[in-house]
Parts: structure tokens; C-alpha cells; sequence
């Protein structure tokens, strides 16, 4: 079978004995499910290790493959450079994984490398591989913010590219699991931490890998997750393949999650194949959303979806709007998300049309076509697109961040004629301090600049 299996694995410096100077017996069962994962892939006898890595180059549309002919890294960012290795990469092999994704219609290649050096989330890994005494080339791969169905795909040309060429391959997806686990961890706590890890770990234990693929992504952001996308790839490798799955270790000791897996492969079994069971279910996840979209939200997709399937703005509004649509003037923003990530959004903080409605139209159409960060919406994105419709409260000034709070109040940090705002009950914004730094930043305004505060309050239509 040219797909040996596949190992789950984390990756904290800490675990290290060199970077942990001791510290690393506080996830001992970590480091012992490392020491037995690599043990049982040096058994396997691989030809190359396909390793993913959140830490490897990361584009939001395209996945990065590492080039050249191999690469080398160290621990030295972490106090333990005589920590050092250097792997070969299986180039024949790279390429036919490039030019099946080609056929596949995926973006992926080795352009836009900008640090040739192995990151630690590949480094980790392999440190304990090459302990076991596994020692063969690899084949280095990013993340990207595509959807889940394509890392998934992504992860089958893998192993159509490992079955064509004759390779006896291990797929390594490395990533930790929440980073919300504890008070005292590196983010603050937050209940999804745990949520998402329980849930996680439930699956590398069941192998059934379609709960990978439709974890819901504003809760996968708000446990602040680091490895999913690299466990939806390693799914993609195993595609239509019997796995033992065995859950080896958890552990969250630092308020970061730790998870070791095994998936031997024993088998083929065409029943695990999940693509087509999660394109199911996502199409029904958004067909129940827009059943259930309030007038706010319905006006905005009417004005996005005729402006582009049309060629014109919305000139006519829907009968029986609410009056809280046409009978009053407010700012409002309009946000779009594909695939549970941003996909536009572009708002006012005071009123420039005579009515919410007005205003919802205009914003709607900025956000799928004016928003700088992305592409303009193309017609065959539409029926993809989530919407939700912020209308904005009066600002009121502030003394004091003490006064803010990032769940109920939105913010507006203001320096001469540079202002930036940032919208309240964000994924992944859960301090005072984090929510002023983005929206500052946001305006172009400097930390030591003498910026002034306002908070508002928002309703959000969804």
C-alpha cells in the first residue's frame, strides 16, 4: 500500500529537552507518545514523509510546497541552536504532487518562498523521527486559508502522486491543538478551547475523519486552534484507506493542547471517502442560514448578488421592509464570509444614506467588490457567501480602556484626522488591549501616538 499511514503530531519547543531545560517533564506523556509514534513509523519503513506544518510559508490562496533539493533548520530561536537538522527533499515526488493539483484545480506550488530554513513545526516532528531512526526524504508543505474540502483535496494528489511514482510514504501532520485552555496559557481562556479539543481528540480516536472537515470555523477561531487545516490534508492522504486509528496522548498542561495519533493504514475502504458527504453537509448548513436570514441580511445579498449577476446597484427596494430599515439613518457594516473566513467587509461609522436600508445597499456592494484585502467577488462565489449586517449605535467618548469591553462595545481610536474602528464580539479579539491595538493599527495611528477612544454598540443581523 503506498500509503504506510499517517502520525498526528504537536509541536512545542518546549517538549525539547535542550529548550525545555526541564520543564519538558511536565508533558512527559507527550514526549513518551512522540517517542512511540516515531517508533512505530520507523517500523513502517517509509521512502519520504509528507510533513504539513502551520509554521511552514502560509498564503491565504495558494499552498506553499517547499523547493530545492533539501533544507536545513535549528532550534537556535528557541535558545537550543546545537539542536540542527537537515533533511533532503524528494523533488520527482513534489512535482507530481504540483502537477496533480494542477489537474485538480488547485493553487499549490513552490512560489513565494521566503525563508528556505525547516520551522519548527517541521523540525519537531522529525527531531523524534530521526531518534527512531527514520531518516528519509520528505516532501515539506504550508496551510493556506482555503477551505477544508480543498486541503482535503489537496492532501488526495498527495497520495495519487505517492501511488504513481511507487512511494512507500508516512503523512506527518503537525499542529497543536487550542491555545485557549487555561487563564494562565499564552491566550486567555476561553470555553471553545476546550470544546475544540475534546473534539479533536474524539476523532483521532474514532477515525472518522468528516468531523474534521466540517468543524465549524467561527468556533475553530475561537479556540485558537493551530493544526486542523494540516489534519483536513492528512485526511485527504488517506482517502478511500481502512485505518487502526489510536489516540495516543492529550495533554493541555500549558494551556496549549498537545495531541499524538497513529493511523496505520490496514486496508482499502471506498466508505471513507469523505468528500462528497461534507460538500453535503456544508450545502446544507448554508441553505438552513439563508433560510433563516433576517430582512437586514436578505437586502444585503439582493444588492451584492444583483450588482454582480446584473451589472447595476439595486434601484428598487424589496416591499414590506421593517422600519427600522427605512425609518431611520445609521452606519452599518456588511460583512461577507466564505467558508466560515472573511471574505469582505466595508462599512460607515456615521450615516451617508437617508436610511439603514440605503446605506446597507451601498456597503453591501463596497464589501464584495471594494475592499482592498481580496479580489471582487466573481458570480461563481455567490452562492458560497454568509452575510451579517452591523448597524451601528452613536459613539460615545471614552476616559479610560477600562470602559471598553470587546463583546458588548465596538471601538474607534481616533488621532487628527486618522481614525480606525474595529466591530465588537470578533473570533479571535478578547481583550481591551487587543481590540485598541488592531483598530489602531488599523488607522495607521502609532502606539505612542495621543489617541483618543470611543466606544458604540452594534446590532448584528445575521
Amino acid at each position: 500500500m503506498p500509503m504506510l499511514g499517517a502520525v498526528i503530531t504537536p509541536h512545542p519547543p518546549v517538549l525539547l529537552p535542550e529548550v525545555g531545560g526541564g520543564r519538558e517533564r511536565e508533558i512527559s506523556a507527550t514526549g513518551k507518545a512522540m517517542a512511540e509514534a516515531a517508533a512505530e513509523v520507523a517500523r513502517w519503513n517509509p521512502d519520504v514523509l509528507i510533513v504539513s506544518s502551520p509554521h511552514t510559508i502560509l498564503y491565504g490562496d495558494y499552498f506553499h510546497i517547499a523547493p530545492g533539493d533539501g533544507a536545513a533548520g535549528s532550534m537556535a530561536a528557541f535558545g537550543a541552536p546545537q539542536v540542527r537538522l537537515e533533511v533532503q527533499y524528494d523533488a520527482p515526488l513534489r512535482e507530481e504532487i504540483i502537477r496533480r493539483a494542477g489537474q485538480a484545480g488547485l493553487q499549490a506550488g513552490t512560489l513565494g518562498q521566503r525563508d528556505p530554513s525547516l520551522d519548527h513545526g517541521v523540525l519537531i516532528p522529525l527531531y523524534f523521527l530521526r531518534k527512531a531512526g527514520v531518516n528519509c526524504p520528505i516532501v515539506r508543505m504550508g496551510l493556506s486559508g482555503f477551505s477544508a474540502l480543498e486541503h482535503y483535496r489537496l492532501g488526495r494528489c498527495v497520495a495519487e502522486g505517492v501511488a504513481a511514482l511507487g512511494r512507500r510514504a508516512v503523512f506527518v501532520a503537525s499542529g497543536d491543538l487550542s491555545h485557549k485552555l487555561r487563564a494562565d496559557g499564552p491566550y486567555v481562556f476561553a470555553p471553545e478551547g476546550p470544546r475544540f479539543d475534546e473534539a479533536v481528540t474524539r476523532t483521532m480516536a474514532s477515525g472518522n475523519f468528516l468531523d474534521f472537515l466540517t468543524m465549524d470555523p467561527s468556533f475553530c477561531e475561537r479556540a485558537a486552534e493551530c493544526g486542523l487545516r494540516s489534519f483536513q490534508m492528512m485526511a485527504g492522504a488517506l482517502d478511500g484507506l481502512a485505518v487502526q486509528p489510536r489516540l495516543l496522548s492529550h495533554e493541555g498542561t500549558f494551556g496549549v493542547g498537545y495531541g499524538v495519533a497513529l493511523f496505520p493504514v490496514t486496508g482499502r475502504d471506498d466508505s471513507r471517502r469523505y468528500e462528497a458527504a461534507c460538500a453535503q453537509i456544508l450545502r446544507e448548513r448554508l441553505a438552513a442560514r439563508r433560510a433563516g436570514e433576517d430582512p437586514f441580511v436578505r437586502l444585503a445579498r439582493l444588492s451584492l448578488e444583483t450588482y454582480i449577476r446584473q451589472g447595476h446597484p439595486l434601484t428598487k427596494l424589496p416591499d414590506n421592509l421593517p422600519v427600522g430599515l427605512t425609518g431611520q439613518a445609521a452606519g452599518a457594516f456588511v460583512s461577507l464570509h466564505k467558508d466560515g473566513r472573511l471574505r469582505g467587509c466595508i462599512g460607515t461609522i456615521a450615516p451617508t444614506e437617508k436610511t439603514v436600508a440605503e446605506e446597507i445597499i451601498q456597503n453591501a456592494v463596497s464589501a464584495g467588490t471594494r475592499d482592498p484585502r481580496f479580489p471582487p467577488v466573481r458570480a461563481d462565489e455567490l452562492d458560497d457567501l454568509t452575510y451579517s449586517v452591523d448597524v451601528l449605535g452613536r459613539p460615545e467618548p471614552v476616559d479610560s480602556p477600562a470602559q471598553l469591553d470587546p463583546k458588548q462595545y465596538g471601538v474607534i481610536v481616533s488621532y487628527g484626522r486618522k481614525r480606525g474602528l474595529l466591530l465588537p464580539d470578533l473570533d479571535g479579539v478578547d481583550t481591551v488591549a487587543e481590540q485598541i491595538d488592531i483598530a489602531r493599527r488599523k488607522g495607521g495611528i502609532r502606539e505612542d501616538d495621543p489617541y483618543t477612544l470611543q466606544r458604540f454598540k452594534v446590532v448584528r443581523h445575521l
